[in-house]
């Protein structure tokens, strides 16, 4: 046990210590790089991994290998990167592009070859050294809108090819090609009572903090008054001279009578910690208002890498007798920084403004297993599922599981089940466990034993037990039976689920498997006709999909087509 202690102190600080080369790796594009969001950005449940770099609002951009190497793996996705390329460089880093349109040449050629043998559009690939090596500068596709992106953009990062950390490309010499001159803004600070005991400025919840502006460019924050146990959040942004976008800083650094007290920065972390930014931000705030507090503090400790905490870990005693200075520092990768000094003292005034109400029948504790039962429908609660402790509203009315609501983050799976002893086994095949977020319905996957369902989730709210009969959806735009479409170069289907979502879709010319793209932003199913499938003349389309809980829908056409044309 000694020399694991020690192996990994030693690591973190070998890892820490690490220099990065930068002028090693070029621009994964040739147009000016402007950012539409950045290393470290606050997102839901994650820090964002990378740079997406704006690519003039259109798609077919040309997408370069910022330096030699390999590639060692493409993956093929309707959800997250989309279609994503990755790049082994000798020097131990990986770069990533993200939300391609398609790769270029031989290597577009070899993924299609892997979609018709595997015959089916998401596909991952892993190649060895000698398999695909690539050049700097080699173009190795086409920027996109793929997977979850929400325009035309890349993303582009990197990561430690042995442990998969990934970096700030900033770290890598990118700096260069982008002007920042601006600081951060800083749009709120807020002071947490971090016990039900404390009061600030006479009240039990927290408060916002009017800042004045100083002639020297910082900020005084108003007086804080209180007893007991506080925390301070602060949500800010940053811009730099160019992309005009709201993109999230680079360090924020908390002092307590001058000695650092909370901080953090965003150089590298491993998507294990991704989640973490549940915890760091004020997750309740956020789901009700959409505003993201950073707190610069923990109630419990929990394993975010990027934070540098004093033993306190960020929550300050506010004693008789005390008065102390607060100051927090806000920077971007360029150092440019914004300064809030908060003064503190000590208030017992009376409470003016109670704690806010919570409706709640029972205590969890955050490192205890918690089970709940009532009626036909329970839940199991690992310990180390929350952050925190917290009061837990537990109830079942109308059929309908009520676990709290999504105020409070889970950081892993939790256990629901409900029993059916009533529906056939025919109706239970069709039957699965769904969450009610107002007229919303999200399907789970849901396993079974004999008459009691399970899943696994990771979201506070409502749960049922959802049927689902109803077939998807197929249709197509533009007709095309019975008529010539030579001039076409796709074939396009819309197709939807209303319940359960789709579970899997397949398209046959003639009785030949042929490959759809599938855009779950837009729904459709796109067939690109120069695969060679088609034939002259009459052609037999079939298209068969399937949702989550097995119910079919199949589309069926015939068209004619002079190939020639």
């Amino acid at each position: 046990m000694k020399f694991s202690i020690i192996f990994l102190f030693f690591g973190t600080i070998v890892f820490a210590q690490s220099t990065y080369p930068t002028d090693y790796f070029r621009s994964p594009l040739d147009i000016p790089m402007q950012l539409s969001g950045n290393f470290g950005e606050l997102r839901p449940n994650h820090f964002h991994a990378g740079f997406d770099l704006k690519t003039q609002q259109k798609e077919g951009l040309n997408v370069y290998a910022v330096a030699d190497g390999y590639i060692s793996r493409i993956k093929i996705s309707t959800f997250g990167n989309g279609k994503a390329i990755y790049i082994n460089h000798p020097n131990g880093y990986t770069s990533v592009y993200g939300h391609l349109k398609l790769a270029n040449g031989e290597i577009e050629n070899h993924i299609k070859t892997i979609h018709y043998k595997e015959q089916s559009f998401e596909i991952e690939m892993f190649f060895k050294p000698d398999e695909m090596p690539v050049e700097k500068g080699q173009i190795i596709g086409f920027s996109g809108n793929t997977g979850s992106s929400e325009g035309p953009h890349l993303h582009f990062e990197f990561r430690d090819t042995q442990s998969e950390f990934v970096i700030n490309p900033m770290l890598f010499g990118y700096d260069k090609l982008i002007k920042d001159a601006k600081k951060p803004t800083i749009s709120s600070v807020y002071v947490y009572p971090v016990d039900s005991k404390t009061t600030v400025n006479r009240a039990q919840r927290p408060v916002l903090l009017n800042l004045a502006l100083q002639k020297d460019g910082t900020y005084i924050a108003d007086k804080v008054s209180a007893n007991g146990s506080i925390g301070f959040g602060i949500s800010t942004f940053d811009t730099d001279d160019v992309s005009f976008n709201n993109n999230g800083v680079y360090k924020i650094q908390s002092f307590y009578n001058g000695q650092p007290n909370f901080g953090y920065t965003f150089n590298t972390y491993s998507f294990d910690e991704m989640r973490y930014i549940n915890a760091l931000v004020d997750y309740s705030r956020y789901k009700k208002m959409q505003q993201r507090v950073q707190k610069l503090f923990m109630k419990n400790p929990y394993n975010l890498s990027i934070i540098k905490a004093a033993d306190n870990k960020g929550v300050l005693q506010v004693l008789p007798n005390l008065n102390a200075a607060y100051r927090i520092e806000v920077s971007d990768f360029f150092g440019n920084t914004k300064v809030i000094s908060i003064p503190i003292q000590y208030d017992v005034s009376p409470t003016t403004i109670s704690k806010e109400p919570l409706e709640s029948n029972y205590f969890i504790k955050a490192n205890k297993d918690s089970n709940f039962a009532l009626k036909n429908m329970s839940v199991f609660f690992p310990a180390g599922t929350f952050y925190d402790d917290f009061e837990f509203n537990f109830a079942v009315d109308n059929n309908t599981l009520i676990l709290h609501e999504d105020t409070v983050p889970a950081h892993t799976n939790f256990t629901i089940s409900i029993e059916d002893s009533i529906a056939t086994e025919a109706q239970k095949e069709k039957m699965f466990i769904g969450r009610i977020d107002g007229k919303k319905l999200a399907y789970n996957s849901t396993y079974r034993k004999g008459n009691i369902f399970n899943t696994k989730v990771r979201i506070l709210g409502k749960y049922a037990l959802i049927s689902d009969t109803v077939a998807p959806k197929i249709s197509i735009a533009k007709p095309i039976e019975g008529k010539w479409i030579s001039s076409q170069k796709t074939i396009e289907l819309s197709i939807y689920d209303d319940l359960s979502g789709i579970k899997s879709y397949n398209g046959y010319l003639n009785g030949k498997w042929i490959l759809m793209e599938y855009d779950n932003k837009t729904r459709k199913l796109t067939h690109f006709f120069d695969d060679g499938i088609v034939f002259d003349g009459a052609n037999d389309l079939k298209v068969d999909v399937i949702d989550n809980v097995g119910n079919s829908t199949t589309f069926e056409t015939k068209f004619f087509r002079n190939q020639k044309k």
